[in-house]
């Protein structure tokens, strides 16, 4: 099957511009692509420019060289070159993304923050609420939470509320940056089994996964960032 996420010649240096233009390397000269139904797991020691390559592959970080292109709606976008407005529609509809931390919003609930990915597709407010209590049930938020703010809630409860956020569009293409980070057992046990729900459905997926036996639970192959680390 034909991949939906490639990379060529991708290539990151960050400039310190605080630092009198000093340049800091990343990576340099990564190709990666990944196929429906795959987890790719990005795998280097801390500092190797693991979530920097997530970050591009979403394009919250736009490359110092190469590019990053995605299958959207039947066709081609080079993220790398892309007009944002046309960058927010591929997220919208064909890339997810789990962050390490959940964007806190106040004053909006934790049931109306999972809710938002399907109300920005069209779904109606109470269809949309209604798969979000499906999603935060599942990943064991307890009914008392759903209509706070997260900003009070433990690291755990928050990742959960991001996990939940990040899935609940059911996009081809999703990105995972520690996604069970301070997750108990029970609960990284959840994650696994929605990471593979949606490979099942065909998503891709590319990940970091510090946790050893998440990582061996759900990728099907890594991809050693460590190889590709610039030196000054």
């Amino acid at each position: 099957m034909n991949s939906v996420l490639e990379t060529f010649a991708l290539s990151k240096t960050f400039t310190l511009h605080g630092r009198g233009g000093q340049q800091l390397p990343v990576f340099a000269g990564i190709d990666l692509s990944v196929r429906p139904g795959e987890c790719l797991a990005l795998t280097g020691h801390s500092g190797s420019g693991k979530s920097s390559l997530l970050r591009c592959l979403y394009g919250n970080y736009g490359a110092s060289s190469g590019d990053v292109r995605i299958r959207h709606q039947e066709r081609w976008v080079s993220l790398s070159s892309a007009e944002p407005r046309e960058v927010f529609e591929v997220r919208r509809r064909t890339l997810g993304y789990v962050s390490q931390f959940l964007r806190v919003i106040p004053r909006v609930s934790a049931l109306d923050i999972v809710a938002d990915p399907l109300r920005r597709l069209g779904v109606s407010a109470e269809a949309a609420r209604h798969q979000a209590t499906q999603w935060l049930t599942r990943l064991n938020l307890h009914e008392r939470l759903w209509h706070l703010p997260p900003a009070t809630f433990s690291g755990g409860e928050q990742q959960r509320v991001n996990i939940a956020h990040g899935l609940i569009a059911g996009q081809p293409v999703l990105l995972l940056d520690e996604p069970t980070a301070s997750l108990d057992a029970d609960n990284r046990r959840v994650v696994v089994e929605l990471i593979a729900t949606a490979r099942e459905r065909g998503a891709a997926v590319v990940g970091i996964f510090h946790d050893d036996e998440v990582r061996e639970a759900v990728a099907t192959r890594c991809f050693d960032v460590e190889q590709h680390r610039q030196t000054v």
